[in-house]
């Protein structure tokens, strides 16, 4: 899903991948990350789920982090994670850098509201965090 070792784009992160926690328990380390923007893009809050999508919006602009340095084993604990719901897709941040986000696929299921980190970090991090390990679990004894 996410862009061909050769083509290495810095991946735009905008929800739950934003949380050092949820890094951790995904990837056993918080990459390298650095405060960014994208403009005509909205993280929208999603119908009975505590994540976001990022939508297309010609009037929005949205704060996300960039994460920086990941490697290819990486790239595909992050790509089974997110899966079929998102596609990968590029984007230009507002300094004008290119980079990739995952992008939420079916508009049915968009909320217009905003999603807000602060609300997710209050009422749901720890308990998405622990399910995020769960899933880790599983994908990692898939995989052996």
């Amino acid at each position: 899903m996410f862009a061909p070792a050769g083509d290495r784009r810095p991946l735009f992160v905008y929800g739950t991948l934003m949380f050092p926690a949820v890094l951790t328990v995904l990837l056993a380390r918080v990459p390298r990350m650095e405060p960014v923007a994208v403009s005509a893009w909205r993280a929208a809050c999603l119908l009975q789920r505590p994540y976001p999508g990022l939508v297309p919006d010609p009037g929005a602009r949205t704060c996300g982090q960039l994460l920086l340095g990941l490697d290819d084993a990486e790239v595909a604990i992050l790509d089974a994670f997110e899966g079929p719901a998102y596609e990968v897709g590029p984007l230009v941040l507002t300094d004008g850098r290119a980079a990739f986000a995952y992008l939420w696929r079916d508009l049915t299921q968009v909320s217009t509201q905003l999603w807000d980190p602060q609300v997710f970090a209050e009422r749901h991090l720890v308990d998405y965090a622990r399910r995020c390990a769960h899933w880790r679990a599983r994908f990692a004894a898939g995989r052996s």
